[in-house]
């Protein structure tokens, strides 16, 4: 009976040829000859591109949220305003501290709004084109829409910024996280019409349904109770 000391000796050089290329030494093999000496440093690999772009992304994002960009989560803070005989201005932001991310004007009255939300459900859809030629930005950076309350027709809705008066009136309502009321009236000036302001704000739910439409529904703390009001961004 064999035993493993008894295997064939050239049995480990048969393995070992069979994963390395062996060679034999050429005749004029000198053994004092040296070979030049390697740098065997290992190259630092440098991280993927798309390591690098993800990382450079998330900082990005950081950083336009906290200076209250484009960018919005899932919850955010919803406030209608606007002058009764005024049209009525939509703001969405982050935080009540913020800068809103999303800010249109409507052509509608606040009046109409009110009379509308007395209703008991306000579905207000904004609805912009495609276009042709370049890619289409974000939804929420398109300067003109189209307006519809509760399938009804209210001429255009403009896309603002958020200036002195804008930040006066948020600001006003800053500690109020949900509720509508009424600020005192004031003379006009700057174009804007005097009168009462009307607000409401509340939490509203950010649905992103794709990169040409996405939802907003106001959120009822208790569950139920209180108007339905949802707004819908579209791009067709």
């Amino acid at each position: 009976m064999k035993t493993i000391m008894d295997r064939n000796p050239n049995d480990s050089l048969s393995i070992s040829s069979r994963h390395f290329n062996w060679r034999d030494k050429p005749e004029d093999y000198d053994e004092e000859t040296r070979l030049p000496e390697l740098d065997l440093a290992v190259p630092k690999r440098k991280p993927p591109r798309t390591a690098v772009a993800r990382l450079r992304s998330v900082l990005s994002f950081g950083t336009k949220k906290r200076a209250g960009g484009g960018n919005l989560g899932t919850r955010v803070v919803g406030t209608l305003f606007g002058y009764r005989r005024g049209h009525v201005l939509f703001s969405f932001q982050d935080d009540p501290k913020l800068c809103p991310a999303f800010l249109v004007e409507m052509a509608m009255h606040t009046s109409v709004l009110v009379r509308e939300m007395a209703s008991g459900a306000v579905r207000v859809a904004l609805e912009c084109d495609k276009g042709t030629g370049k890619k289409p930005g974000r939804i929420l950076e398109e300067p003109v829409w189209r307006t519809y309350c509760n399938g009804r027709r209210y001429g255009f809705a403009v896309k603002r910024e958020c200036g002195p008066d804008e930040w006066k009136v948020l600001n006003s309502i800053g500690p109020v996280s949900m509720g509508a009321g009424v600020l005192p009236a004031k003379e006009s000036d700057g174009g804007m019409p005097a009168g009462e302001m009307t607000y409401m704000r509340a939490m509203f739910e950010r649905v992103v349904g794709s990169k040409d439409s996405e939802a907003f529904y106001m959120m009822n703390p208790d569950g139920h109770g209180g108007p339905e009001f949802s707004l819908y961004l579209l791009r067709v």
